[in-house]
């Protein structure tokens, strides 16, 4: 009767323990994770498109833990796959039959300079990669290519619409680049206020 009363005093207290501890280690995760959400959403305050910037960065917070290099390089990480998107959208759209040739030549100068802005972002996320964090003129050379060639991206993006100006190019060709002008000119311009942030806490 002893060793079965002692028998089950094991066995309660085996059980609380695995009650307990799975408990305690899987809620470590989670706070961290609540932590870096947070993190990036105060991060994303100085940028022009806020909910845009948690929306699109949010999934990563595993990788951006609370690194402003890391989320910087992050939010370019993300524009240059959203640019590499549209680029084969606006590239497939130059093989619709019926098209007009206004919108034939809107639509391959536009893939001209979505060229360019992948180039530059492709350049800008390298750039980021490889240098260190710390301070001083190598520093602030490095920080200025990515600024440079960020800017100059956001400006390509932009310019890609023009070609569609104008009520006679109105319809679903333009609605449907305008869309996706604005879903990469959001992340870029995101993205550059965050490399901005991180080259100022420098």
């Amino acid at each position: 009767m002893a060793r079965l009363s002692i028998s089950l005093v094991l066995l309660v207290v085996v059980s609380i323990l695995s009650l307990c501890f799975p408990a305690e280690s899987a809620a470590a995760p989670a706070s961290k994770t609540t932590s870096t959400t947070n993190f990036i959403k105060a991060s994303c305050k100085v940028t022009r498109y806020p909910a845009v910037c948690v929306q699109s960065l949010a999934v990563y917070a595993t990788t951006i833990q609370q690194s402003r290099k890391e989320l910087a390089h992050t939010a370019l990480a993300v524009s240059l796959a959203r640019a590499q998107s549209m680029k084969q959208f606006v590239t497939k759209l130059t093989k619709f039959r019926g098209l007009k040739h206004r919108e034939y030549e809107a639509i391959k100068d536009c893939a001209e300079e979505i060229s360019d802005t992948i180039d530059r972002i492709s350049n800008s996320v390298q750039e980021l990669k490889s240098m260190g964090t710390g301070s001083g003129q190598d520093f602030s050379w490095h920080m200025s290519n990515v600024e440079t060639w960020v800017s100059a991206a956001l400006t390509d993006e932009n310019t890609c619409f023009d070609g569609f100006a104008g009520q006679a190019m109105d319809g679903r060709i333009k609605n449907s680049v305008r869309a996706r002008v604005i879903n990469v000119a959001q992340v870029t311009s995101n993205a550059l206020a965050l490399v901005n942030q991180f080259a100022g806490r420098h």
